[in-house]
C-alpha cells in the first residue's frame, strides 16, 4: 500500500462518508472516495482535450478529456472541480454540475462527479499534468475515445455524458 499523504473522505455506495483515509490506500484497498471532474468547452461548444504526461504514475501518455481530482475532506464536489480547473489549468470558471456515478475505475472504484465549464480565456497547463491539449469536435472526441490510448474512466464518463442528437454511437467498452 502506498500513502500519498493526500486525505480524502471514504465514502460508501450511497456516497455517505464513511471515514478520512490516506488516497494511495484508498486506491491499494479498492475503498470508494470521491474524484471530481470538469469537461471543458470552449465558446464554439468543442471540447477539451489533453494528454497526461509519461511521468504520470496514472496512464502515462494517455488522453483524457476531463480535468479534475479528488475531492478533500469537507470539500464539496463542485468546489473540488473548480480548485482542480484552477490547479491544471490556470482557469477559474464557473462549474455546472452534470451527473454523479459509481466509476468502477480501471485502478481503484470511486465516485466520480462530473461537471461542465465554458472555458474562454487562455489556458496555463500545469505540466506535471498535462503536456498538450486540443478543442475538439464532438465527434473527434469520440473517434479519440475509442483508442486504446484514452484514460478508460474517461471512456466510461463520456458514454454516460448527455445525449446530444448527432452524436456517434459510444465506442464499445475496453
Amino acid at each position: 500500500m502506498t500513502a500519498t499523504g493526500e486525505r480524502v473522505e471514504r465514502v460508501d455506495e450511497q456516497d455517505r462518508v464513511i471515514g478520512v483515509v490516506d488516497r494511495g490506500e484508498a486506491v491499494a484497498r479498492h475503498w470508494l472516495h470521491r474524484v471530481a471532474t470538469t469537461v471543458c468547452r470552449d465558446a464554439h461548444g468543442r471540447f477539451l482535450v489533453h494528454r497526461r504526461p509519461e511521468t504520470v504514475s496514472r496512464f502515462p501518455g494517455c488522453h483524457n478529456w476531463l480535468i479534475g481530482g479528488a475531492v478533500e475532506p469537507g470539500e464539496s464536489y463542485e468546489r473540488a472541480a473548480a480548485r482542480e480547473l484552477a490547479e491544471e489549468l490556470g482557469v477559474r470558471a464557473p462549474v455546472r454540475p452534470l451527473f454523479r456515478f459509481l466509476c468502477r475505475g480501471a485502478i481503484s472504484p470511486y465516485r466520480l462527479g462530473v461537471h461542465e465549464a465554458v472555458v474562454t480565456g487562455g489556458l496555463t497547463p500545469d505540466p506535471a499534468e498535462i503536456d498538450w491539449y486540443a478543442w475538439v469536435t464532438e465527434s473527434e472526441l469520440w473517434d479519440m475515445a475509442g483508442r486504446r490510448t484514452f484514460v478508460p474512466d474517461g471512456a466510461a464518463a463520456l458514454r454516460r455524458y448527455p445525449a446530444t442528437p448527432r452524436r456517434p454511437p459510444a465506442p464499445p467498452l475496453p
